[in-house]
């Protein structure tokens, strides 16, 4: 017969086993998320594609806001313009294919963000976003103010949750200015010259933001064509103080902008702000381009089988340049660990949903044509916060559920250690 243990040993015994089971399986997991981070450095954001999907007629998806958000750009705000069809226009819902995506609820989202910030740099395509993102969020903090501070165009401040919500206008994303022409005498001639674009020196509206945003949304292209640029104009492209040599087109340039402004964001912004990069916003003139009588007076989404005709390259119409300018960004975007926010596809369906002739001002579309590019609001925008703000929530979510795997693994181990020091005679216990 085996001799019998002390009955006092029993609780240590039981509580040592326990701990021990439990540290072992700990440092196995940990083992397990440290070989698996190391092979996969950046986040992964969604398990579903939210960019892919139909545009689905619901006459209960109503807008979250009206005219009287004080964060309204007069041109966009198609309610007090009076724009036609609008409640029709914001009866379409975006349900991507086997995914659930809900609406934003502003105000989980600004409870998720409190104390953080989200930065927005680009051109007026990204402004549109963040009009739309400021309405939508003040639902939840009335209190809302205007905020321009560390270079941003525009913003807002939500005291409630203490979040902070900008733009950064930087159209080009690098630094660029207009450099008159000398003539022979020394003297400038303001007529003629050229745009200086210096393509490894970042905008000053956002080169010193690194470490006052948690979030970053970055784009640019609208401006990259020969109507801002003409050719008597041209952009001419620089590198550490000297003209580029041989001189670089366009699109060209465009690369090298890229290449070197996805270099700084790397390289000075830290490793655990949550980047995004959203792709172009399509334009739907119709009979020509904006200054030629294009026109988008439209009640309905185009269907499927007609994107191909109106943004495919090779058909050569006024509305490629987003799929062309897509094709370069998401080249150069690869191996980096700026995540790419695909508006592109679920935006070319939206023909309707352009301000056109509904401008707020009478004498508008005489001066600069239809409005095809830009986004009523209410409107497509909406669908674009929509998916953001749960990429930004699922962005943060996954990060804390790698990171605070440590903690709880380390405090046990430390009472796991304690515990071995026990002594037995004094029965002390210990949860778990």
């Amino acid at each position: 017969m085996s001799p019998k243990l002390p009955s006092h040993l029993f609780p240590f015994l039981i509580i040592l086993t326990l701990a021990s089971l439990y540290y072992f399986s700990s440092f196995i997991s940990l083992n397990t998320l440290s070989s698996s981070s190391s092979t996969s450095p950046s986040l992964t954001i969604s398990t579903c594609n939210l960019f892919k999907g139909t545009w689905v007629f619901d006459p209960n998806h109503t807008p979250l806001y009206d005219d009287t958000c004080p964060f309204h750009r007069n041109a966009w705000n198609c309610i007090r313009n009076q724009r036609q069809n609008l409640s029709l226009i914001n009866s379409w819902k975006w349900v991507p294919r086997g995914c659930d995506m809900n609406r934003i609820d502003p105000f989980r989202f600004l409870g998720s963000m409190r104390n953080k910030n989200v930065g927005i740099v680009g051109d007026s395509l990204n402004e549109n976003l963040l009009v739309s993102f400021l309405c939508t969020l003040r639902v939840a903090d009335g209190g809302a103010r205007k905020w321009k501070k560390k270079g941003a165009w525009r913003g807002a401040y939500f005291p409630k949750f203490n979040v902070t919500v900008a733009y950064h206008r930087a159209v080009l994303l690098s630094k660029y200015k207009w450099q008159p022409k000398q003539s022979e005498s020394g003297m400038q001639d303001g007529s003629e010259g050229i745009h200086r674009v210096d393509v490894d020196v970042p905008a000053d509206e956002w080169a010193k933001i690194a470490g006052f945003y948690d979030v970053l949304l970055f784009n640019t292209g609208h401006w990259w064509n020969h109507d801002k640029f003409p050719k008597e104009k041209p952009l001419v492209f620089y590198k550490a103080g000297q003209p580029i040599v041989p001189p670089l087109e366009m699109l060209d340039g465009l690369k090298v902008v890229l290449g070197n402004m996805i270099t700084y964001i790397e390289k000075e912004f830290p490793r655990n702000t949550l980047k995004f990069w959203r792709l172009q916003s399509p334009r739907h003139f119709y009979g020509g381009d904006w200054n030629q009588n294009g026109s988008c007076l439209f009640n309905k989404p185009l269907e499927e089988n007609e994107l191909d005709l109106w943004f495919e390259p090779r058909n050569n119409g006024v509305n490629k340049e987003a799929r062309q300018m897509n094709f370069v960004i998401e080249k150069v975007l690869q191996g980096t660990n700026i995540h790419v926010v695909d508006f592109t596809h679920l935006s070319e369906f939206r023909a309707d949903a352009h301000p056109a002739i509904w401008l707020g001002r009478k004498d508008a579309v005489a001066i600069w044509g239809q409005d095809c590019m830009h986004w009523c609001l209410p409107g497509v925008p909406d669908t674009w916060v929509d998916i953001l703000s749960q990429l930004i929530i699922d962005g943060f979510g996954r990060t804390r559920a790698c990171c605070q795997v440590v903690g709880p693994i380390y405090e046990n181990f430390e009472l796991y250690i304690e515990m071995s020091k026990v002594d037995v005679g004094r029965k002390k216990s210990f949860a778990l």
